[in-house]
């Protein structure tokens, strides 16, 4: 592991060996839907509560990953996982059966890239054999603790996005086709931003300045990356994503994409500023990403997933909405490490 500024570059230890995504009624109508590995119509997914149901989908990844990769729960050292219900309660009641041990995880909306990231720094040091990396988001349970309860019909602000249903699960070991070569861990930043309803404005501001280091520590430029991705800005801030980047004199250009607006097809299905959730990035990423890596369509990629790091505690008291992006490289290209 070689450290460069607050960037972590891996010399080839950690590795995604196999993904899986489950997604929802919505997410399976939209563009990416052949890439899920299961859709689930049901919002209760079978169970008696939408928080139930978001666990069901924990639970379903976790086993389909784990077929993928030929391992049982108990050839996992290590579990990390989260997702956006107060004290993570969806993850908690899924790892629970599994018995493996677990280090629960809260980055909000950037919690696959959080987990991602420690899971990789757990394989390279040889700490885990094999990691295993669970997210999730629901849009009925984000709905009932954040915003306004469904029954309410409330009208959503052109800014708004839609919370994704689905779980992404990723087993990491030493061998698998795709690389994770660096992670830059992000810093909260707080632009004052106190809408609940323009998640994207409040987050873009710290994909920018994870993006910013990331570039100035690893000596990469953007043109080093067939993809850039941000984990669930929608087209308010991803705008403001490539706004920012071009004035500090690293333009991003085409390659740079957001999953909430590859999940959705925005205007048809009617998602206004396109899709958020811890989800999000999970199912993009586990589904669509990875299978166009290991076919050979693209071969490195920057996924900063982002995060609103609120509670419902911090929005009743009217507090700003501090965001976070963690960083993590993928590689595809076969290389040993940093270059």
């Amino acid at each position: 592991m070689i450290q460069k500024g607050k960037t972590l570059l891996l010399e080839g230890g950690a590795a995604i060996v196999q993904s899986a995504a489950v997604a929802g009624k919505k997410e399976g109508e939209g563009p990416l839907a052949d890439t899920f590995d299961r859709i689930v119509r049901d919002p209760y997914a079978g169970q008696k509560s939408w928080e139930k149901a978001e666990s069901e989908l924990q639970k379903q990844a976790v086993t389909l990953a784990l077929q993928k990769a030929g391992l049982e729960p108990g050839q996992i050292d290590l579990m990390l996982s989260g997702d956006l219900i107060n004290q993570c309660t969806p993850s908690c009641y899924a790892a629970a059966p599994l018995g493996i041990p677990m280090l629960g995880l809260f980055g909000a909306c950037s919690t696959a890239a959080e987990s991602l990231a420690l899971g990789a720094l757990l394989v390279e040091s040889g700490a885990a054999k094999h990691a295993l990396c669970l997210t999730s988001s629901h849009f009925c349970t984000a709905e009932r603790q954040f915003r306004t309860p469904l029954a309410y019909g409330g009208q959503r602000s052109p800014t708004a996005q839609w919370t994704v249903t689905g779980a992404g699960a990723f087993v990491l070991g030493r061998e698998g086709a795709v690389k994770i070569k660096g992670v830059c861990v992000g810093r909260p930043v707080d632009m004052g931003i106190r809408d609940v309803s323009n998640m994207g404005a409040a987050m873009a501001p710290a994909a920018c300045d994870t993006f910013a280091r990331f570039f100035q520590d690893s000596g990469k430029t953007p043109a080093d990356f067939d993809l850039i991705l941000t984990g669930d800005l929608g087209s308010v801030g991803h705008r403001i994503v490539l706004e920012q980047m071009r004035a500090q004199g690293i333009p991003l250009g085409d390659r740079y994409q957001d999953c909430g607006l590859l999940v959705y097809d925005v205007e048809r299905q009617d998602m206004h500023a396109g899709g958020s959730g811890c989800g999000c990035s999970a199912v993009v990423l586990a589904g669509h990403v990875l299978r166009s890596m290991r076919e050979g369509r693209c071969s490195n990629v920057l996924l900063a997933g982002t995060g609103a790091l609120m509670s419902p505690m911090s929005l009743q008291q009217g507090d700003a909405i501090v965001g976070i992006a963690h960083l993590v490289w993928l590689s595809a290209d076969g290389g040993a490490g940093p270059s």
